[in-house]
């Protein structure tokens, strides 16, 4: 595959003596985990992005903070790269191991040390699954409200290091949004707090730098969450169309009509009917796209909202719009949208999700573009993303075990980034850069820009010790990567007639 991030990153690192360095760690830390055998090591050879595999050299499993904290040191002292890793669920390659790295994984840190309801926060260790902030504040009527469609298993330190949304991010906001204060060890284990328990703090807002970061800045050991009030009243409408453009358009309309959904997510038919076998969700198979659109709030506003925004549907070609009847049938809506990319793995043997963000008034142009290269390299996409914001999540279906199309989807998969950048858009919107978005980084960003990525990583990794080799692409790395220095408003596509 024509990555810019290959195995000549772990070539270009220096040779580390794994003896030395298991036995500095058994030294120092006689109770930490250490897994060093093959067969140990194989199941951490990647994250949620499988087609990328790496054997580490040597996997640490620490339960308390004071152990992270001397591995890095360790690391540090004999010029180890170290790459951090949560529960695994990335769709990046963020945390993709080194052969000849340590891997350390913080997913046994899981504790929530306090959960404040006057405050409205939480103190949790990064460990913790971003689900069970919701379930501990729950008794008091609170909720975190940033949901990736992983939260049953991703944990909050991964949640800051890749900056994850969700179906709520269009209202509520992206993790950076809900999160107070940091807790961080950098590479030397030097312990720094970033951000603070008020709304704001003093200094360069190094709390916004860190998050999103993907481990390249520092280890994350402690986060302070935002907690908010359950809505009285949540309510969801689904809209079902016979042209996906007829969706992507309704989506301007209700944004510009004042209209903030808590949610407003969108699937083209292939997810729709993927969803609706895995999870019987009552979604209406024969439709081209649908719209689900959750409105919170105060009775009063709820009624009037879902009025409206019914009546936009209709206007922009609805065939059908449903309210959920109960709560039980709004839950069944999202559990139908949360599903869907395990939905989507039933229907080949695998899949690449993408992760792009573009203007919502280029979501039509963008759609039916993307529908034309996939028919161009021969695959198929399903279409499922955060409509309200422009975060789309296309699906590239293949099977691996064809020759070319695993690099058939990866050239799909560049180009549909590509077409991000061109509209105005950006190639994340949560997933993060990591080893997957190398190459598109320098479609994006112009040759000072990364100067000045390179210069902030120096500074708090003067080594370039930690998660070496993702989210920045070296210069020379661009210069191979060719010409295509796609700037915003700039279309390298065959013309299309707007919407």
């Amino acid at each position: 595959m024509a990555m810019l991030y290959d195995e000549r990153v772990d070539g270009a690192l220096p040779t580390v003596d794994r003896a030395l360095l298991i036995q500095s760690l058994r030294d120092a830390l006689p109770d930490l985990q250490l897994l060093c055998r093959d067969e140990d090591l194989k199941p951490y050879e990647c994250d949620g992005l499988a087609a990328y595999r790496t054997v580490p050299l040597l996997v640490v499993l620490p339960e308390r903070v004071d152990q992270v904290q001397v591995v890095l040191q360790i690391c540090h002292r004999l010029t180890v790269p170290v790459v951090a890793r949560g529960a695994g669920t990335g769709l990046s390659g963020g945390a993709m191991p080194l052969a000849k790295g340590v891997l350390l994984v913080m997913a046994r840190l899981n504790r929530i040390l306090e959960v404040s309801p006057q405050g409205r926060f939480a103190r949790v260790q990064p460990g913790v699954r971003n689900l069970s902030i919701s379930q501990a504040a729950a008794p008091y009527g609170l909720y975190y409200a940033p949901d990736p469609s992983s939260q049953i298993a991703c944990t909050i330190g991964g949640n800051v290091a890749e900056n994850a949304g969700g179906v709520h991010c269009l209202k509520y906001g992206l993790t950076v949004h809900n999160i107070l204060k940091l807790e961080v060890l950098t590479v030397a284990g030097e312990r720094l707090t970033l951000g603070s328990d008020a709304l704001d703090s003093p200094g360069f807002d190094l709390l916004a730098l860190f998050t999103g970061s993907e481990g390249m800045l520092g280890i994350v050991t402690e986060v302070t969450v935002r907690l908010l009030p359950k809505p009285p009243v949540a309510r969801v409408l689904l809209a079902s169309f016979d042209r996906v453009e007829d969706a992507a358009r309704s989506v301007a309309h209700i944004i510009a009509a004042g209209i903030i959904p808590g949610g407003l997510e969108m699937m083209d038919n292939l997810a729709i009917r993927a969803a609706e076998d895995f999870i019987h969700a009552g979604y209406p198979v024969e439709a081209a796209a649908i719209l689900l659109c959750e409105l919170d709030g105060v009775e009063a506003d709820v009624q009037e909202d879902c009025e409206q925004v019914a009546a936009l549907f209709t206007q922009a070609g609805a065939c059908e719009v449903r309210l959920a009847c109960n709560e039980a049938q709004r839950a069944r809506f999202w559990a139908g949208r949360k599903n869907a990319f395990p939905a989507v793995g039933r229907l080949s043997p695998d899949y690449y999700c993408m992760d792009g963000t573009i203007p919502r008034r280029e979501l039509p142009y963008v759609l039916v573009r993307i529908s034309e290269m996939a028919r161009e390299h021969g695959l198929r996409v399903a279409n499922v993303f955060h409509a309200g914001d422009g975060n789309m999540h296309p699906l590239i279906l293949f099977d691996a075990n064809r020759p070319g199309e695993l690099e058939r989807a990866e050239s799909l998969g560049g180009k549909i980034l590509e077409l991000c950048v061109a509209v105005g858009g950006s190639i994340t919107g949560e997933h993060g850069v990591g080893r997957e978005k190398i190459n598109q980084m320098c479609a994006q960003f112009t040759h000072d820009e990364l100067r000045v990525f390179h210069a902030v990583k120096a500074a708090f990794d003067p080594q370039g010790l930690l998660n070496p080799g993702k989210n920045i692409p070296t210069l020379h790395r661009c210069a191979e990567f060719g010409a295509l220095h796609v700037h915003h408003g700039q279309l390298p596509f065959p013309a299309l007639e707007r919407f």
